[in-house]
């Protein structure tokens, strides 16, 4: 009998708060040094943030992490 893998994925709000503020992906690169397609690839799920990376985009935006990226079980 196989057993089902759970695999962790990243669900991310950062478009949402980032637009809400008017703010280009661009910006939001230069604001924590990383390339534009960094942000592309978080936004989309494809690239989850190393924890610098994750906090300082939360200073950033001024809000935990939490309410940024969230992880939750998938197949």
């Amino acid at each position: 009998m196989r057993r089902a893998i759970s695999i962790n994925k990243l669900r991310t709000y950062l478009p949402v708060y980032r637009t809400e503020r008017n703010m280009k992906q661009e910006e939001l690169a230069a604001l924590v040094n990383v390339r534009r397609e960094t942000i592309s690839r978080l936004e989309k799920g494809l690239y989850n943030p190393y924890l610098k990376l994750a906090m300082d985009i939360s200073k950033v935006f001024n809000m935990p992490v939490e309410k940024l990226f969230e992880f939750y079980e998938g197949e």
